[in-house]
C-alpha cells in the first residue's frame, strides 16, 4: 500500500512537470514515503535523512519531503531530529505534496491532517510496471488489533465506489495492464460503509465486476482478514476466471489466548475451518500468511499451538516477524509480558523450519507440471539458481509469477507482460525454474500519447 502511495506521489510530481531521476545526486526534490509497522523503518528513515543532510549542503536548492505513516505519527520528532527537512506531510494529504513543496520555498512546512482532505485513490500514478498495477479499493481500518498502528495513522475504513474502481480497471486494461492487485487494509470488509439503506456492494461483487473487464487476465488482492472471509468471497474466487488461485490469510498466532490478547476476532479452529473451505472450493490454491513470534505473554504452550496450526495449515510460505512494539498501541504497553529475545530467536528458528518444509514440499509437487507464467522482466541476479549459474552466460533469462504467485525463472527472450506456459524442471524453497513450452499471449502494446508539434 505504501508503494502505491509512492506511485501516486510520483504521479503528482510528474504532472507538475518534474522528471524522475535514478541518481539522488541529480535530484531537485527527494520524497521519503514512510512506513511505521516495524521499528526498523524508523531507523532506516533517520539513517537516510542523515545521508541527505550532506547532499543538501552540497546542493542548497535541494528540497526534502517526508510523508506517509511515520510522518503522520512523528511529525514533531522528524523536524526535531532533521531540521534540514523542508516538508512533512501525512497519509491524509498526499494530494497536497506539490503545493506543500512550493510553499516550502519560503520555509519548512508541516501539514498533518486527521482525516482525508480528498479521495487519495483517485490521484494520478507513476507506475513502475506496464503490465501490472495496484488499485486501492479501501483506505483505513476499523479493526483494533493491539499490535497494529495502522488505524491510528490511516484512519477509519473508507471504501471507494465500485463504479470508480471498475472504471479505473478498464482504463488500465486499455493501457496494456494485464494483472490487477486490489488493495485494502481489510478487503473482506469492502463496501460496509457504502449504500446505507440501498444496494450495498460486497467484496465478492467487486471481484465479479473486475473479472468482466476485457483485457484483465489476473486479479489478486491483499489483504483479507480471517474473521471476515465469507463464503461469498470464496465462491467468487472459485467462479471468476481471472481471480488467481492464491490467498494471503494472516494467522498471526495459533494460540487462542494470544489471538484474544491481539483482538483478532477469531480462534485457531475458525481460521482452519475457513482455510479448509477455501481449499475445498478452489483447486490448487496457494496459501500464504503472516505470523508474529514473541507477542507479549506468549508462553511455550502458546508457541506450540502456533506450530501446530502451521503444521496443519501447510502454508506455501509465510512472513514471520518478531514482535515489534509500536508506541501508541496497547501491545507496546504490555512491557511486563515482553518475551526474552533468546527465547524468541529459538522459536523463530523452529517456525521457519516448519514453514520452509511445507513450502519446499509444495514446490516439489510442481515438478514436471506446466505453469502459466506472467513475465515480469529480466531475472535478478540475487535470485539465481545453480542451474542458472551453470547455463550460457550470454543467454537471456527472465522471471515471472504463476497464478499461485510463485516466482519462476526461465531461459527465454520474452518481454514483460507476456503470458507463457512453462514446464517446471527445477524447484527450490523460494522459487521454481523451467523451460518455455509456448507463448499464450504476447506482451500487449502499451499506448503512449505523443504530443504533435503545431503546424
Amino acid at each position: 500500500m505504501n508503494e502505491h502511495d509512492s506511485e501516486q506521489i510520483a504521479g503528482l510530481l510528474v504532472a507538475e512537470g518534474m522528471e524522475a531521476v535514478d541518481d539522488v545526486e541529480e535530484a531537485d526534490v527527494v520524497v521519503l514515503n514512510t512506513c511505521c509497522i516495524r521499528e526498523n523503518a524508523d531507523n532506516r528513515l533517520y539513517g537516510t535523512l542523515g545521508h541527505l543532510r550532506s547532499l543538501k549542503e552540497r546542493h542548497p536548492g535541494l528540497q526534502i519531503a517526508v510523508g506517509g505513516c511515520l510522518a503522520q505519527k512523528d511529525r514533531a520528532k522528524i523536524m526535531a531530529r532533521a531540521d534540514h527537512v523542508d516538508v512533512v506531510f501525512g497519509t491524509h494529504n498526499i494530494a497536497r505534496a506539490p503545493a506543500l513543496l512550493d510553499q516550502a520555498r519560503f520555509g519548512p512546512v508541516v501539514e498533518i491532517l486527521e482525516e482525508h482532505d480528498a479521495d487519495p485513490t483517485a490521484l494520478p500514478a507513476q507506475r513502475k510496471s506496464g503490465h501490472s498495477a495496484w488499485i486501492t479499493i479501501q483506505i483505513g481500518c476499523d479493526n483494533s488489533c493491539t499490535f497494529c498502528i495502522v488505524p491510528s495513522v490511516r484512519g477509519a475504513e473508507i471504501s471507494r465506489r465500485m463504479g470508480d474502481i471498475v472504471s479505473e480497471a478498464e482504463q488500465l486494461a486499455a493501457g496494456g495492464v494485464r494483472e490487477i492487485t486490489l488493495l485494502g487494509q481489510n478487503v473482506n470488509s469492502y463496501g460496509r460503509d457504502l449504500g446505507a439503506g440501498q444496494y450495498q456492494p460486497q467484496f465478492a461483487d467487486l471481484l465479479r465486476a473486475i473479472d468482466e473487464v476485457d483485457g484483465i487476465s489476473r486479479i489478486r488482492y491483499i489483504s483479507p482478514h480471517p474473521k471476515d472471509l465469507r463464503p461469498d468471497t470464496i465462491a467468487a474466487m472459485a467462479e471468476c476466471d481471472a481471480v488467481c488461485e492464491h490467498i494471503h490469510l494472516p494467522l498471526q498466532s495459533g494460540s487462542d489466548r494470544i489471538l484474544a490478547r491481539m483482538h483478532r476476532g477469531y480462534r485457531a479452529e475458525r481460521f482452519l475451518e475457513r482455510l479448509g473451505a477455501a481449499r475445498a472450493a478452489i483447486p490448487d490454491l496457494a496459501v500464504t500468511s503472516d505470523i508474529i513470534v514473541g507477542f507479549p505473554g506468549e508462553t511455550d504452550a502458546d508457541f506450540a499451538a502456533t506450530l501446530a496450526v502451521a503444521e496443519e495449515a501447510k502454508f506455501d510460505s509465510a512472513y514471520t516477524f518478531v514482535f515489534s512494539p509500536r508506541p501508541g498501541t496497547p501491545a507496546a504497553e504490555m512491557v511486563d509480558d515482553f518475551v526474552d529475545p533468546e527465547i524468541i530467536r529459538d522459536r523463530m528458528t523452529q517456525l521457519t523450519e516448519v514453514i520452509e518444509r511445507h513450502g519446499t514440499a509444495h514446490h516439489k509437487a510442481r515438478m514436471g507440471r506446466t505453469e502459466e507464467i506472467l513475465i515480469e522482466g529480466p531475472e535478478k541476479r540475487s535470485s539465481r539458481s545453480k542451474s542458472t549459474e551453470d547455463s550460457d552466460p550470454a543467454a537471456v533469462r527472465v522471471s515471472g509469477r504463476s497464478r499461485q504467485g510463485k516466482m519462476v525463472h526461465l531461459e527465454a527472450d520474452l518481454a514483460a507482460g507476456t503470458i507463457a506456459n512453462v514446464l517446471i524442471t527445477e524447484t527450490a524453497p523460494h522459487w521454481l525454474a523451467g523451460e518455455l513450452v509456448e507463448i499464450v499471449e504476447p506482451a500487449p502494446i502499451r499506448r503512449v500519447r505523443i504530443p504533435l508539434a503545431a503546424g
